[in-house]
């Protein structure tokens, strides 16, 4: 166990240097991790089905048992930006597909023992957009005589390691403990531009790299032998601020969120971002032998660390406000519903489908604020299957889909662009998403 947990840890950290995580579903949250809590939906705070349970509700490593699980997800989102609406143009990111890795394991800290020890290397949020050169605006629309351009470039990559212990302190309840280990990348890029030249500048895609760190909690317990419940809370995950080496320029005409500009000189410029915290609670019905009935609510906290979001540093102001780049994407909370049924066919084979849905954490005022942050996606309907080879070994296959949604801006242009685009840009973001899970897992 020492030798396959060492290696392990050692495959999680080259696939999180390695891999992109760029994708959304819940904010920039994935709605599970790993092809058991993608097929249930993501409810799975009171049914726990793999060692991807440090992330979601750390009680459910007691409740598992002895097991290790290796996931690869392939996930397909597709984002467009569309300003037909002020006749110009539209575009989709480029890059369609991109690899998730996680692994977990969980097994009695001694011989039989009640406590139980485990973890692993989650990729569990992400997102990012790379749109090219899109008209946003012809000359005789605007009435200067010229024709307006933007380009975008995101990139947000979020990483958990959660070393969890875990307390199976009687056969109805469990507790946990995670102590969470984060690493996140991330740069920005947006220009417009007219016939003459630069209008607005924000360059920061040099991708700057920071560590955090936080807590997670949970519970399980088993009223009898039909009604299991759960509950979980994650901290706030604290990150040291992100540094960037701009150059005089890099950052030109941004809004600093007071009716003023902003514009970069050479040096060192910083950004507070963290990731927000966020509880769920679950029930699971077993109605029979064969079949499990699972649903949670969560609630997540982005307008905690989504809100207000600025860049600050040695700035030249022009006009009235802080000296502050201030990108303010003005992300609300949001309250996730999942729906999840597995159904044990016999012996070998497990069924199961989900229903995950939230309202997008974007409003229609801050659309311009998220042209490159379109974290608008609602509905997920999932489907998946286990295969339990022998006594040891399954194999977990997972689909999800995650159906378009759009949102238009609406009094989003933000001061002092509003005034000569008016006060909407009647831009529209839009995101689907599809995604293919494979699990490979191993009980000892």
């Amino acid at each position: 166990m020492r030798r396959i947990s060492k290696h392990a840890l050692g495959m999680a950290i080259a696939a999180a240097l390695a891999a992109p995580s760029v994708y959304a579903t819940n904010g920039y949250q994935l709605i599970g991790i790993g092809a058991y809590q993608k097929g249930m939906g993501g409810a799975v705070t009171s049914n726990p089905g793999s060692a991807m349970t440090a992330i979601t509700n750390p009680a459910g490593m007691a409740a598992i048992g002895s097991r290790a699980d290796f996931s690869m997800e392939a996930f397909m989102p597709d984002r467009t930006w569309d300003f037909t609406g002020s006749f110009g143009g539209k575009d989709d990111s480029a890059a369609e597909m991109y690899g998730i890795p996680a692994l977990g394991w969980t097994a009695p800290t001694s011989d039989g023992s009640n406590m139980y020890f485990g973890g692993g290397m989650y990729g569990t949020s992400g997102l990012g957009v790379d749109y090219g050169v899109t008209d946003l605006a012809p000359a005789d629309l605007l009435g200067f005589g010229t024709n307006y351009k933007i380009d975008g470039y995101s990139q947000i990559q979020f990483w958990q390691m959660a070393p969890t212990l875990a307390w199976k302190q009687s056969d109805a309840l469990s507790l946990g403990v995670s102590f969470n280990m984060d690493y996140q990348s991330v740069g920005f890029q947006e220009r417009l531009t007219n016939d003459a030249g630069p209008v607005m500048n924000f360059n920061m895609n040099r991708q700057a790299g920071v560590f955090g760190y936080g807590l997670s909690f949970g519970a399980l317990y088993k009223v009898n032998n039909m009604i299991t419940v759960g509950a979980s809370y994650k901290s706030k995950q604290d990150f040291s601020k992100l540094e960037y080496q701009l150059r005089a320029g890099d950052i030109a005409n941004f809004p600093n969120g007071g009716g003023g500009t902003v514009a970069s000189n050479d040096g060192t410029y910083k950004m507070d971002l963290d990731y927000p915290q966020q509880m769920a609670a679950g029930i699971t019905v077993k109605p029979t032998d064969a079949l499990k009935v699972s649903f949670d609510v969560k609630w997540i906290n982005w307008s905690d660390t989504m809100d207000k979001l600025a860049v600050k540093g040695n700035f030249v102001v022009s006009g009235p406000g802080p000296g502050e780049a201030a990108l303010n994407p003005g992300w609300d909370d949001q309250t996730v519903y999942a729906l999840g049924v597995d159904y044990a066919i016999n012996d070998r084979w497990n069924i199961r489908a989900g229903y995950n849905y939230s309202d997008s954490p974007i409003d229609e005022k801050d659309v311009f604020s998220n042209l490159i942050l379109p974290a608008v996606v609602k509905s997920h309907a999932t489907i998946g299957a286990t295969y339990n080879v022998n006594n040891h070994w399954d194999l977990s296959f997972a689909y999800m889909r995650a159906f378009s949604n759009d949102v238009k801006g609406k009094n989003d242009i933000p001061a002092p662009f509003n005034g000569f685009f008016g006060n909407s840009s009647n831009a529209k973001i839009s995101l689907e998403e599809n995604s293919y899970s494979f699990n490979i897992g191993y009980r000892f």
